[in-house]
């Protein structure tokens, strides 16, 4: 991992194969960890895995979906068997349905709850044993900087990523004294495939958002991936609970 780091670790990163995940997997690789890339879409994340080892990384692609609490735990079975015991995780698997709340049918908010919330869930707790046998570990929660201010037509996201951080601030009380850390990073404006589908679905406005956030540019993924790294280290142990805006200035 980093230079504060005196062993090699291993990190899962859900939803890996692209957009923010793919930047914190490649992120966390050059920094030093072996990478497990969780997503639904299996040759996708084959594929971001042999990008990080033709780079010289380490990394696996397994085909995970993170609704499914037996997929989830076969690889996490799988990583450890692999590349080694798990004590890295990022949640970063997610859905953003767009609806009117009039609109919204529960089979909707059902699938968002699922996967936004349920599967960080399924996730820490698959993760949490080994990161205990370890004697340290970091979370590190994607959750949404919608949570602060709300969003038109993303009831169900919202609603779910604000659990994401109800839930951080739990998991940071009860495994702080094991060693573990557990920290949440709400995305501000970032230019990844969901914001642009969401751009295409009529939620926001990207050139209109661009001109609102103070620094003048909307975020990469790679900003969100540095944050992450920061957070994963030794030295920010003293760190945990927190909600971590990366946003640009657009919620202080």
């Amino acid at each position: 991992m980093n230079v504060d780091t005196a062993r090699a670790r291993t990190a899962i990163v859900t939803g890996g194969a692209s957009g923010i995940g793919l930047a914190i997997a490649r992120r966390l690789a050059r920094e030093g960890a072996s990478i497990a890339i969780f997503d639904i879409d299996g040759e996708a994340a084959a594929a971001a895995a042999a990008s990080i080892e033709a780079t010289g990384g380490r990394a696996r692609g397994y085909p995970v979906d993170v609704t499914d609490r037996a997929a989830i735990d076969t690889g996490v079975e799988r990583t450890r068997d692999e590349l080694g015991r798990p004590t890295i995780l990022v949640n970063n698997a997610g859905m953003t349905p767009a609806s009117p709340f009039l609109d919204l049918s529960f089979e909707t908010w059902s699938r968002s709850i699922s996967i936004n919330l349920d599967s960080v869930f399924h996730c820490c707790q698959a993760v949490l044993p080994a990161m205990l046998e370890e004697g340290w570990g970091r979370i590190v929660n994607i959750s949404s900087s919608s949570v602060h201010s709300g969003s038109p037509r993303l009831g169900a996201y919202v609603s779910a990523k604000s659990g994401v951080v109800g839930l951080t601030k739990v998991l940071a009380l009860e495994f702080g004294p094991r060693g573990i850390t557990v920290n949440t990073i709400p995305p501000g404006f970032i230019d990844t495939p969901m914001l642009r589908d969401a751009e295409k679905n009529g939620v926001m406005n990207v050139e209109q958002q661009t001109a609102r956030t103070p620094v003048g540019r909307i975020g990469q993924p790679e900003d969100i991936a540095a944050a992450c790294a920061f957070l994963v280290r030794d030295e920010a142990g003293y760190i945990t609970g927190q909600v971590f805006g990366v946003n640009g200035g657009r919620n202080t």
